[in-house]
């Protein structure tokens, strides 16, 4: 997004629980980041819609979203994540042209292998409750 450009972009990320209330981490293709699967919604499709299809690409698990958890702004890049915690129903783990790996974590691995902006959003999926509001630079919390 350039500075003329002013319009939002809007993403979705789902936080995929396993039995042993681990989260499923993605190694991105592009930049070797860990983060929860996701990406921008297309113009035409629903949110839950463009969640199921974000997760699918990147990771082949066939996910249920179960709560909105949290509200996440980009404030640098006007992006706004909305996250899910999401249950996998189908599919099975395979690597794409985004992501080059896996890891179920724990909560203290997710603090120490994802940036502060998107460790919060899959530390605050695991808790019950109303959504979060977050407001980051790409990295920091602000």
């Amino acid at each position: 997004m350039t500075v003329e450009d002013r319009r939002h972009s809007v993403s979705v990320a789902g936080v995929v629980l396993d039995a042993h209330g681990r989260v499923l981490l993605t190694k991105r293709a592009d930049n070797g980041e860990w983060q929860a699967p996701g990406g921008v919604l297309e113009i035409t499709e629903g949110i839950h819609e463009g969640l199921r299809r974000e997760v699918l690409e990147e990771t082949g698990l066939e996910v249920e979203p179960e709560a909105l958890t949290g509200v996440y702004k980009n404030m640098l890049r006007g992006i706004v994540a909305l996250v899910f915690r999401c249950k996998a129903v189908g599919g099975k783990l395979q690597e794409t042209d985004e992501v080059t790996a896996f890891h179920w974590a724990t909560p203290s691995e997710v603090s120490k292998m994802v940036t502060e902006a998107f460790a919060v959003r899959i530390l605050d999926a695991l808790h019950e409750g109303k959504p979060v509001i977050r407001q980051h630079d790409g990295v920091h919390l602000m």
